[in-house]
């Protein structure tokens, strides 16, 4: 049976993740991996595996973590500007308070679960940052109108995700896969067709985990000069 791409009307294959007992649709025009409806898990379910995450800012493994994603994804883009949002904060927002604790931020979060007030209405920021949450979307796009809409107009977006290799074996045997609460994976190929259906443009990307963004008419009055690539 033919199913649309979630996210370009592409034309999909099917996957069956014989482990999970879960089926999955590849799309061969922008590389999404995404579950079929039929296999997502309940809300209820979804919160029960969040509420196993312990996380600190006290944990130097974890605080690492984060360091490692700012130094790469944000701060050789970010404006001057402080004003920032964490958007899928989680049970313990820890890059929120690290970026308000070492680096002078004010931060708004906002978590669908653990801070659900959307305090971000009528506000633009100077850093929009969402760390392991896209592949819990079933519709990444929605999101990333939203994120360009809260931008100022030279403000960034880094997003964390772990991308997949476009490998079936590998998809299989992959522990981001296992993870019952994920549901859409991603490429640096996917990335691009998002940003360009959203009024964004992907300046970087470690073609690992990190892209960051910014709108494109931002970068389009940018001086070549002042282009990162």
């Amino acid at each position: 049976m033919k199913s649309p791409c979630l996210l370009c009307g592409g034309q999909t294959n099917p996957l069956h993740h014989p482990g999970l007992k879960a089926d999955y649709r590849v799309c061969g025009k922008c590389d999404l991996i995404f579950k079929e409806a039929a296999d997502l898990i309940s809300s209820d379910e979804e919160m029960r595996i969040y509420n196993c995450h312990q996380n600190s800012i006290q944990d130097p493994r974890y605080v690492d973590f984060f360091e490692r994603f700012l130094n790469d994804a944000v701060f050789p883009y970010v404006n001057q500007g402080k004003r920032g949002l964490d958007f899928g904060s989680g049970p313990s927002p820890v890059l929120a308070q690290l970026l308000e604790r070492d680096y002078g931020y004010s931060m708004d979060i906002y978590d669908l679960f653990y801070a659900p007030e959307k305090v971000y209405e009528g506000k633009k920021y100077d850093l929009i940052t969402s760390t392991e949450v896209v592949e819990h979307l079933r519709d990444p796009k929605a999101y990333f109108r939203l994120f360009r809409t809260l931008l100022k107009s030279d403000g960034i977006l880094a997003v964390m995700t772990l991308f997949h290799r476009n490998d079936t074996i590998h998809f299989l045997n992959w522990h981001y896969a296992r993870d019952r609460s994920h549901i859409s994976f991603f490429t640096p190929k996917t990335m691009q067709y998002l940003a360009e259906q959203t009024g964004l443009k992907m300046i970087h990307t470690n073609h690992e985990r990190y892209t960051t963004f910014m709108l494109d008419e931002a970068w389009q009055k940018m001086p070549e000069s002042n282009q990162k690539p």
